[in-house]
């Protein structure tokens, strides 16, 4: 980082604009929007009466000449886009660590996110290219947070990560809450501005893409380019290299236990809380009875309030660490998925009650387990393992989605299996306490903080 606290700041205003940037593609896009949009065009080309439900009945659809149910498709694209993440994004951290135009890698990857979703306003009643459009703005934006996170050890001392991953995460949900708003009141007030339900959507598409690209562009200007030993060797960062590089990295990966051992906890306590963010949706429409209005309700309440959620839980790191912090809000996801069980059906009120809940600590867990984990990077190898970390982000979603799988299986709703989660909360904060990380920041050669 810049030794002048003034350069600093203004590279952090900047990395906290693509924070604020890329949100709106998973809060309006993923969470609201495209789940419904692309069960309905799969449903209307497989020839339902109702393309808004058609649960059973032989609704198929052949994508690449795969039998699929239509209500599958969306699950299928997103399952596609992890696979492809998992493959992609060792290649380009590596990729980024040896260039010497990082910024141009955020830019270009933001870019082909935003007009990939910004082109599904052209995708009509064409259900496969609205498909394959979503799955490149999935995939690319899953690489371009690879690149981004690895700003962070650049732009902030080891002291200020907190604060920074924080603030950064907050802005976030407020920028994604922002387009929301917008966006719910343009596909409620669809009739009356004269649009169909489906151009109102469209038109949210398009609004989201311009939003990504245009704020990527402003958070762009601060940041500086950095340049390593691996992008001072001379030698181009061709694909083949990378991958031999990265093969190299994780098997080197084993002279730092702290790290891998921070990576297993991460694994299993984001894993809890993504199957808890997932399946929210289900558990409270089929469980609970709750209504689509209330539902759409709460999920922009927990936006705003989980803005002052990631900020609160930041300062109390400043006051018991950024671990103690951690392994208390996981103490808290305990109690939320127990009470969540034990919430009776037809409760609107409780149910708004349980999300303010989840609100409160579900960025701030996040933006610090970012903030510790650049602890434990080695210097030049950011992007690399940032890339690691987005894998670990996106394969762990697999464990939870097997366990709510059988448990839903087993009883039929949703209920025990959003309680079962408090084994991954619990697994993961076991492990997050055992991670000595002052141990692990000493073994990859960077400065202590005076809190962890």
């Amino acid at each position: 980082p810049s030794p002048d606290p003034a350069q600093r700041k203004r590279e952090q205003r900047g990395w906290y604009l693509y924070d604020w940037a890329n949100q709106v593609f998973i809060t309006s896009v993923v969470t609201v929007l495209i789940g419904p949009y692309l069960s309905g065009l799969a449903c209307a080309a497989a020839g339902a009466p109702d393309t808004a439900v058609c649960t059973g009945g032989p609704y198929y659809v052949y994508p690449l000449g795969i039998k699929l149910h239509a209500n599958a498709l969306y699950p299928a694209v997103t399952t596609t886009a992890i696979l492809l993440q998992i493959l992609l994004l060792p290649v380009v951290g590596a990729m980024a660590d040896r260039s010497r135009h990082k910024k141009r890698w955020l830019f270009w990857l933001a870019f082909t996110g935003s007009v990939a979703v910004s082109l599904l306003y052209l995708a009509g009643d064409r259900w496969l290219l609205a498909a394959a459009l979503f799955l490149v703005a999935n995939v690319v934006y899953g690489a371009s947070l690879a690149v981004f996170n690895s700003f962070l050890p650049e732009i902030a001392t080891p002291d200020e990560r907190d604060r920074v991953s924080s603030t950064g995460w907050a802005l976030a949900y407020l920028g994604g809450a922002t387009m929301l708003a917008a966006h719910l009141a343009l596909v409620l007030m669809a009739d009356d501005l004269g649009l169909g339900q489906a151009d109102a959507v469209r038109i949210a598409f398009a609004s989201a893409g311009v939003w990504w690209a245009g704020f990527t562009v402003l958070a762009l200007k601060p940041l500086r380019n950095r340049y390593t030993d691996l992008a001072l060797s001379g030698r181009r960062p061709t694909p083949k290299l990378t991958v031999v590089q990265f093969a190299q990295t994780i098997k080197g990966m084993r002279r730092y236990p702290q790290t891998l051992l921070f990576l297993l906890a991460f694994i299993f306590f984001n894993d809890g809380i993504q199957a808890a963010v997932r399946y929210a949706a289900p558990f409270a429409t089929q469980d609970l009875r709750i209504g689509q209005e209330v539902m759409m309700g709460t999920i922009l309440m927990i936006q705003f309030v989980a803005f002052g959620g990631a900020l609160a839980v930041g300062r109390l790191a400043r006051v018991i660490g950024p671990k103690n912090a951690v392994l208390s809000t996981l103490g808290v996801w305990c109690v939320l998925v127990t009470l969540g069980y034990l919430l009776p059906a037809g409760e609107p009120v409780l149910f708004m009650a349980l999300g303010v809940g989840i609100a409160l600590v579900l960025g701030g867990s996040q933006a610090l387990a970012r903030a510790l984990f650049s602890q434990l990077i080695p210097a030049g190898r950011e992007a690399e393992y940032f890339a690691v970390y987005q894998i670990s982000d996106r394969g762990s979603t697999f464990l939870g989605s097997f366990a709510v799988t059988i448990a839903v299986t087993l009883t039929g709703g949703y209920r025990v299996a959003i309680f079962s989660l408090v084994a991954f909360f619990i697994l993961g904060g076991f492990l997050l306490w055992r991670t000595d990380f002052r141990k692990g920041i000493r073994d990859v050669g960077n400065e202590e903080p005076e809190r962890v």
